[in-house]
């Protein structure tokens, strides 16, 4: 049955994972980007279409302004999202996913389902350890 969950070779993994030193492993170079707390949240806000900054915010009230302003501005450096101003006064600006932002929407709906249906099971076992952890202290 283990053998059925398996999805990459041992050579597989060495070539997905390898790190020559300069930072130039895939998966973790774009991995680290779109995993991060805010660019998540982004990604999914941005999901229901073009927003504003304030709107962002508003959908992301614990976020500082300064820590919106970086990740959508690393966001749209990735190619994830577009960054549009229109010349009125005041400058409006509107963020939206590009394809490669939506692309990422399927893969990572999955993930977001699991987590929600796994994370009761998750977090009983992190009580569960935190509990045998502090026995064992004693």
């Amino acid at each position: 049955m283990a053998d059925d969950l398996r999805l990459w070779s041992r050579a597989q993994l060495a070539e997905i994972i390898a790190d020559d030193g300069a930072g130039n492993c895939p998966v973790r170079d774009v991995l680290n980007q779109v995993s991060g707390k805010w660019s998540s949240l982004l990604l999914m806000a941005l999901s229901s279409g073009p927003l504003r900054f304030a709107e962002l915010k508003r959908m992301t009230p614990d976020i500082s302004q300064r820590m919106l302003t970086k990740t959508l501005r690393d966001l749209h450096r990735d190619g994830y999202i577009t960054r549009t101003v229109f010349p009125t006064k005041p400058p409006r600006v509107v963020y939206e996913l590009t394809e490669t932002g939506r692309s990422f929407l399927a893969p990572f709906s999955l993930l977001v389902t699991w987590a929600k249906e796994n994370h009761k099971q998750i977090s009983e076992a992190r009580s569960a350890f935190d509990r045998a952890e502090n026995e064992m202290s004693f």
